[in-house]
């Protein structure tokens, strides 16, 4: 019995200590319970109001307007014009092929705006609006909102888009804008919000792209109330972004659109230089392409006829490519003698149409020979011996030093896309890239502008414009962002001015001596004279089994592989204003093809306009005055009503 009475003691002792223990874990976790409340109702309160406000209101971006882009004389190049478009709201619409469909009755939509509608639809979400089709004529717009009851979801909106009102001819220069790709946002390391926006255009190559950040601006931003499903239920607040920055370029239109009807089907390209601070003038690819295709969506056809054609015209050639300078480069060889003092300019050396370097026959263009030929007359009638010669002496790491002295091997920092260094080589470049010795030869060849030597038209202007003033001549493209300039004036180049001015009267006799290479493009007019050097750019050499087949000169071979043609030039002379380069390819002879084009483009921009019969030649002068009425129906009107400040 008293065994029993104390189990049934130790058992309610047990239990009272069970029952306390669990009482305690229950009064601390109510405890806990009222603490985490109260924290988080009292404490945190204001930091879930404005979660829930978050959740409520939504921050959403405005695009706002793209800067405008001007030439130097105010003319608009690229602008934005009001276009209208048609949205739609796939929860709105209901039956979305039907609607459609019956758009597609009303306006002119084509079965490619309608797959890739359908599948921007199907991504986005469902009250979240799509646009179907944009640059839309006013009366269709009425169109739609008479018959808006037979098409729900569908809402006409308007906006604004690109448009380059001077087409193909600044094509290749301010380039042109669409929409943005993953791969553009892949690029950017913190990509803009603005870049998300659906069909959110930005620019893809030429200054449109370079100076992307500049033109875009800020975004507007707007506050709206949403409910649990995201949808808009109101507008609670709007601020306006700022416009993108107006652009005006150095280009002058009606330079550049006389030049771009001077090279006509050409495959070729001009620049035209500022030679007292720089600024370009002109710069002209030929042939060109229509940017406004590209913003509103080129077709798979004219993007192939373009890609295909091989006159290139979607390539910026004046500063994408390089060519071999050819007879160009001669002012570089023989200044890298001077300057060395290997040389004296009156120092004759002899051509007999040919020398021999290691077993090797190196040929002048005039097989029989210059005869004794001193600096003036090498550069004059173009011999080749005397390069030569020259060459073997002064040893490429001169000649490779003068060429960047004189810009040539660098790549200008201009807002176009893809802008070429070309090549200046030398022994180090060679066993780097080529992994083989440099060789007398190649110096041979480097001398007159062949072998690895290459040059872009860009760099070939910046090199007669540094011959022709002494100074370090900077090409620039760009003259104000929002009105502001900055001036730059050009260094001197560290060149004896003796040597410079041997080099320029030698470079006079060619265009203004009957024995120059290209007297034949030589202007009359004594405040206008031209002065340069023609070049002509070797693709192949004519071989022995084609010359018995009856192939006997350049104008023989299929045109891609005719020779280059070249031509630089700087005018006037005593004062110089203006250096151009001209690189026809497959022209044939520069003397003779690229000669007369520098010399119309010259006198164009020295006169600001069409220059007087009287500057060219007699027995051109019927054939110039025709060329340029018919040229002068060619170009746009560019009238005062197109021309604002930037």
């Amino acid at each position: 019995m008293w065994q029993k009475s104390n189990l049934v003691s130790y058992r309610h002792f047990r239990t009272g200590r069970r029952g306390l223990l669990v009482g305690g874990l229950q009064l601390g976790f109510c405890g806990l319970l009222a603490w985490r409340m109260h924290h988080l109702q009292v404490e945190k309160a204001e930091s879930f109001r404005l979660v829930a406000d978050e959740n409520r209101i939504n921050v959403r971006l405005i695009p706002n307007q793209r800067g405008e882009i001007y030439d130097r004389n105010g003319v608009k190049l690229a602008e934005n014009e009001a276009s209208y478009r048609v949205t739609m709201v796939a929860e709105d619409a209901g039956d979305i092929d039907l609607i459609l469909e019956r758009l597609s009755k009303l306006i002119n939509l084509s079965t490619e705006d309608i797959e890739r509608s359908k599948a921007e639809l199907e991504r986005s979400a469902k009250f979240l609006p799509v646009t179907i089709i944009d640059r839309l004529e006013r009366d269709d717009i009425a169109k739609i909102a008479v018959n808006a009851p037979m098409l729900p979801g569908i809402n006409p909106e308007i906006g604004f888009s690109r448009i380059y009102p001077l087409g193909e001819i600044f094509a290749h220069v301010v380039g042109y804008v669409g929409p943005v790709s993953s791969r553009d946002l892949e690029i950017r390391d913190d990509p803009d919000p603005l870049l998300r926006i659906p069909r959110f255009q930005i620019g893809k190559v030429g200054v449109e792209r370079e100076l992307e950040s500049t033109l875009r601006g800020k975004a507007g931003t707007k506050r709206v109330e949403v409910n649990a499903l995201g949808r808009v239920m109101r507008e609670i607040e709007r601020k306006e972004g700022s416009k993108g920055a107006n652009l005006k370029l150095t280009l002058d239109t009606n330079l550049q659109a006389y030049v771009r009807a001077r090279l006509g089907t050409e495959s070729a390209s001009v620049v035209v230089l500022d030679c007292k601070t720089g600024e370009i003038l002109a710069i002209c690819s030929s042939p060109a392409y229509d940017p406004n295709k590209f913003v509103r969506g080129i077709s798979f056809d004219d993007y192939g006829t373009l890609r295909d054609d091989n006159h290139r015209p979607l390539a910026s050639k004046t500063v994408q490519d390089a060519y071999p300078p050819g007879s160009t480069f001669k002012m570089v060889t023989v200044l890298a003698a001077l300057e060395a003092g290997i040389i004296d300019h009156r120092e004759k050396i002899r051509c007999n149409g040919h020398i021999e370097v290691s077993n090797r026959k190196f040929h002048c263009w005039k097989p029989d020979g210059h005869g004794n030929v001193d600096l003036v007359k090498s550069l004059r009638e173009s011999c080749d011996v005397y390069y030569y010669e020259l060459a073997q002496k002064v040893g490429i790491e001169k000649i490779a030093e003068a060429a960047r002295i004189l810009g040539l091997g660098q790549s200008f920092n201009i807002e176009m896309s893809a802008v070429t260094s070309g090549i200046v080589p030398d022994k180090i470049w060679k066993q780097k890239t080529r992994s083989r010795e440099w060789v007398v030869g190649d110096t041979v060849n480097s001398s007159i502008g062949q072998g690895y030597v290459l040059s872009s038209p860009l760099q070939l202007a910046v090199m007669i414009a540094r011959i022709a003033t002494g100074r370090e001549i900077l090409p620039k493209l760009i003259k104000s962002i929002n009105g502001i300039e900055n001036e730059r004036i050009p260094d001197k180049l560290n060149l004896n001015r003796n040597n410079l001015s041997l080099i320029r009267k030698a470079l006079f006799e060619v265009t203004n001596d009957k024995r120059g290479t290209a007297y034949p493009s030589r202007v009359l007019d004594k405040k206008s004279e031209i002065v340069g050097k023609s070049g002509t750019s070797q693709v192949r050499n004519i071989s022995s089994v084609e010359r018995t087949l009856g192939v006997l000169e350049n104008k023989d071979l299929p045109w891609e592989q005719r020779d280059h043609a070249l031509f630089v030039n700087y005018a006037p002379y005593d004062d110089p204003e203006i250096a151009v380069s001209v690189v026809v390819e497959h022209g044939g002879s520069g003397s003779t093809v690229a000669a007369p084009i520098a010399r119309d483009i010259t006198l164009q921009a020295i006169f600001k306009g069409t220059p007087p019969i009287t500057a060219y030649p007699v027995e051109d002068r019927a054939r110039i005055y025709n060329q340029q009425r018919d040229l002068q129906k060619l170009m746009p009107k560019t009238t005062n009503s197109s021309k604002v400040q930037a």
